[in-house]
C-alpha cells in the first residue's frame, strides 16, 4: 500500500472489450471530482486504443506515439506530459494522454519506455490511472502492473471471461512477472443483455479476488461511447454520476488522497479513512 506518495492504479481486463477501459475513465473522473487533486489517466492499450474515440477526439493533437522520442531519450518531464494532455471540458482535473494510434508500430515501445513514462506521471499527478490491455505481451501492460500501487482487474459475468480468461492472467501470466493473485482486486462488469452470467459470488469463489465494484453496461452508456460522449455520461447522466464512484472512495482512502473541503466531513470519507486507520464507529 503507497502512503503520501503520488499513486498509481492500473487497470486491466481479463477479456478484451468488456467496458475495462469505460471503467477506469469513470473512476479518475471520479477521484478527480471528489478530490480536486490532478489526477492522469493514460491510455496504454498498445494496439487498440479507442478512448480518443469515446471522448468524441477522432484526431488528437498528441498521442503516446508521439511521444516515443522523449520516452527513448528520457527526456519526457511533467511540463511536457500536461502539454500533451487533454482535459475533457466537463471533468476538470482530469489530464488525458491518449494511446498510441500506430498499431503496428506496438512492439517499439520497450519496458524502459514506459518505466519513464510512469515516473513522470508520478510526478505530475498525484494519482494516475493506466488502462491497459488484456494481453499481457507488451511493455506497457507488464510494466504498469508490476508498478502499480494498486491493481484492478475488471471481468464480466460471462464464464469465458472470469474463469477460462480470469485463471490464463490472474493464475498463471501475472506470477511470472512478480505480481501476485492476491495484490489484485476486482471490478465486475455487467453486460447490456437481462439473461445469462453469473452472479458475482460466483465470480469471488472462482477468482479468489475482492470485489471493489460493479459496473452495468447499459444502453445509455453504450450511445454514449458509440456519440464520443463518455465524458458527458459520467458528469451529466445518472447512473454515470455514480458509476465507479465506490472505486474511486476506496483508491482515495488507499492512497490517503484527501477530499475537497467540505468533502472531509462527508459520512462516506469519514468511514473510509476510520476503516483504514483501523478506527470504527
Amino acid at each position: 500500500m503507497s502512503v503520501n506518495k503520488h499513486a498509481l492504479a492500473v487497470f486491466t481486463g481479463t477479456t478484451p472489450n468488456i467496458g475495462t477501459t469505460a471503467a477506469a475513465f469513470a473512476t479518475a473522473a471520479q477521484v478527480a471530482s471528489l478530490s480536486g487533486q490532478p489526477v492522469g489517466l493514460l491510455c496504454l492499450n498498445l494496439k487498440s486504443a479507442k478512448l480518443h474515440r469515446y471522448l468524441g477526439v477522432d484526431r488528437p493533437a498528441v498521442t503516446l506515439d508521439s511521444l516515443r522520442p522523449e520516452l527513448r531519450a528520457g527526456t519526457l518531464t511533467p511540463d511536457k506530459l500536461r502539454s500533451a494532455a487533454y482535459t475533457p471540458p466537463s471533468c476538470p482535473g482530469l489530464s488525458i494522454l491518449f494511446g498510441n494510434l500506430m498499431r503496428d508500430q506496438a512492439e517499439f515501445f520497450t519496458p524502459d519506455d514506459m518505466e519513464h513514462l510512469l515516473t513522470v506521471a508520478r510526478q505530475t499527478y498525484r494519482l494516475t490511472v493506466a488502462d491497459v490491455s488484456a494481453y499481457w505481451d507488451n511493455a506497457a501492460t507488464i510494466t504498469a502492473m508490476r508498478a502499480a500501487d494498486s491493481r484492478l482487474v475488471a471481468m464480466s459475468t460471462a464464464l469465458s471471461s472470469f474463469q477460462e480468461d480470469g485463471q490464463r492472467w490472474i493464475g498463471q501470466v501475472a506470477p511470472l512477472f512478480g505480481v501476485k493473485p492476491a495484490e489484485l482486486q476486482g471490478i465486475v462488469i455487467h453486460p447490456p443483455w437481462k439473461n445469462g452470467g453469473f452472479p458475482v459470488k460466483d465470480i469471488r469463489r472462482e477468482t479468489g479476488l475482492t470485489v471493489v465494484e460493479e459496473l452495468k453496461v447499459t444502453e445509455s452508456l453504450l450511445t454514449q461511447l458509440d456519440s464520443g460522449r463518455l465524458d458527458n455520461w459520467v458528469a451529466a447522466e445518472q447512473q454515470g454520476k455514480q458509476a465507479m464512484r465506490r472505486t474511486a472512495e476506496h483508491l482515495m482512502a488507499r492512497h490517503v488522497i484527501a477530499g475537497m473541503p467540505g468533502r472531509s466531513s462527508q459520512p462516506w470519507y469519514r468511514k473510509l479513512m476510520g476503516h483504514r486507520n483501523g478506527v470504527t464507529s
